[in-house]
């Protein structure tokens, strides 16, 4: 879903997460939140926007930030490439 986001995101706006700057916890709580307030994981995605969307250093920690939200932390994407 994180990674449908971004693509909608830069799609219509020209910016994608930085998910790398928003801390698992906070985005979890507001996660399960947002059914009913969806305030903070506003503020959390909004906070965190950035318009580098072609930038693979971007891209590949967003990925790795995203499986680690899912408690997948054994490979990483990101080492890949540096």
């Amino acid at each position: 879903m994180r990674i449908w986001l971004d693509h909608m995101l830069s799609c219509g706006f020209g910016v994608v997460v930085d998910w790398s700057r928003i801390d698992k916890d906070e985005y979890l709580q507001a996660m399960g939140r947002s059914p009913f307030d969806d305030s903070k994981i506003h503020n959390l995605l909004e906070n965190a926007l950035t318009d580098q969307i072609d930038d693979p250093e971007i891209f590949m920690s967003g990925l790795d930030a995203s499986f680690w939200f899912e408690g997948f932390n054994q490979y990483r994407c990101f080492e890949l490439i540096e």
